[in-house]
Parts: C-alpha cells; sequence; structure tokens
C-alpha cells in the first residue's frame, strides 16, 4: 500500500540573471507504507530538493504530492502547516533541538503544537526516549548529550505525532560511525516493530543496505 504518490514534479532555480536550471524534470514516484527507501545521488543532484517537496517544506513549479491520499499542494498555507505536523515526522542532518529546553521537553513541544496536553505530551515523551533508548537522559539538555544522544533525541521528536511519513536529510551525516551504525540499527528497529515508513537522502553505503529499496537521483530524474 503506497502512503505517498507524486506525480510530474517540476523545480527549476534561477542562477544569475537569466540562467535557468531545472533540478527536477517531471518526476513521479511511489513512496510504499512500512518501508525503508532512500534516495542517492551525486551532491547537487536535486535529492534534498525533491524531499523538502515530498514533505511539504518546499514547493515545485508543478506536479501533486498526495500523502494519505490528500493533494498537500491543495491546501492552504496554515492547513498544510497543521498537516505536516500531524502527518509527518522530520529527521535533519543536524538535530535541531531547542538548547534551553531537555530532552523530554523538546519532543513534548512538538506534541503540544499538535494539541496534545502538557501532561499527555511529557507522558508521551518519556515513553518515546525509552523507545530509543534514551530513558536515563529525559532530564538533559542538548548541551549535556553526545552528537548521537542528540539525534536519537530528534528521532524521538519526529515520532511522537505518529506520523505517516517520516523524511530525513541525511540523518547519519553528522556522526561518526559508531553513532552512525546506533541510528541505523534504530531506524530498522523502529520499521520492524512498528511498520513505519521513511524516505531518506544519503550518501551512507551502509544505511543504503539497509533499505528495503533504492531510488537514484540522476539528470533531474528518479530511477529505480
Amino acid at each position: 500500500m503506497s502512503v505517498l504518490i507524486g506525480k510530474n514534479i517540476t523545480k527549476s532555480f534561477t542562477k544569475g540573471k537569466s540562467n535557468i536550471i531545472t533540478v527536477l524534470k517531471d518526476v513521479s514516484l511511489t513512496i510504499n507504507s512500512n518501508e525503508i527507501t532512500v534516495i542517492v545521488g551525486a551532491s547537487g543532484a536535486g535529492n534534498s530538493t525533491l524531499l523538502h517537496i515530498l514533505s511539504g517544506l518546499d514547493k515545485p513549479d508543478s506536479g501533486i504530492v498526495e500523502i494519505d491520499g490528500i493533494n498537500i499542494f491543495g491546501l492552504s498555507e496554515n492547513e498544510i502547516s497543521i498537516f505536516r505536523n500531524k502527518s509527518i515526522g522530520f529527521i535533519f542532518q543536524f538535530h535541531h533541538l531547542l538548547p534551553e529546553f531537555t530532552a523530554e521537553e523538546n519532543i513534548a513541544i512538538a506534541a503540544m503544537i499538535n494539541g496534545t496536553s502538557k501532561k499527555e505530551a511529557l507522558e508521551k515523551s518519556k515513553e518515546i526516549l525509552k523507545l530509543v533508548g534514551l530513558s536515563d537522559r529525559n532530564n538533559h539538555l542538548p548541551a549535556e548529550l553526545s552528537g548521537g544522544e542528540q539525534q536519537r533525541v530528534a528521532i524521538a521528536r519526529a515520532l511522537v505525532n505518529n506520523p505517516k511519513i517520516i523524511f530525513a536529510d541525511e540523518p547519519t551525516g553528522n556522526l561518526d560511525s559508531k553513532n552512525s551504525d546506533t541510528i541505523h540499527q534504530l531506524f530498522v528497529d523502529l520499521k520492524n516493530k512498528f511498520g513505519i515508513t521513511l524516505l531518506m537522502v544519503t550518501h551512507n553505503q551502509d544505511l543504503v543496505k539497509l533499505a528495503d529499496r533504492v531510488l537514484e537521483m540522476k539528470d533531474g530524474q528518479v530511477y529505480g
């Protein structure tokens, strides 16, 4: 069963006064539920651009993106923001945790933005931190956590609202090999235990090997 369908997505950028570069050329793809799908390609091939469009963080020049049957670009700016909060998780290369809040609070804030009460949000935070192996780090500030631990908090934050799909842009690109391996195994465990759907851009070949499906970006098109 597909959770995401992209149809005829085109995106161009203007470089200088008149030089138009078309990064995505009529791209169509389908992402299946309960799978880890990885997008690979050379730097500058449009991998991250495609991921940002599929997740609603950016808009295409033309084309359609449907997540769980909803055409996200048919929504207003406010509606798409609400939809992202409820149905999409995003993990960036850099964790983007709020430095003045604890691990538990960083996760709870994401749930509270989605309308969850503070009490319930903190309870969910504790549960998810345990899930990602950080139950002993609940009350630590980001500066008191290692890089790998901070990224696990970011993953927990992406999970807190039970999204239909989680997008990840080079999720282990800022980590050493040991922490990368830990995150890779966590992704597999989450998929196997909870059936989550992951769509990732990565250059890490170890992560590529764990994928159920690999797509390649080349010359503005997706293959695979």
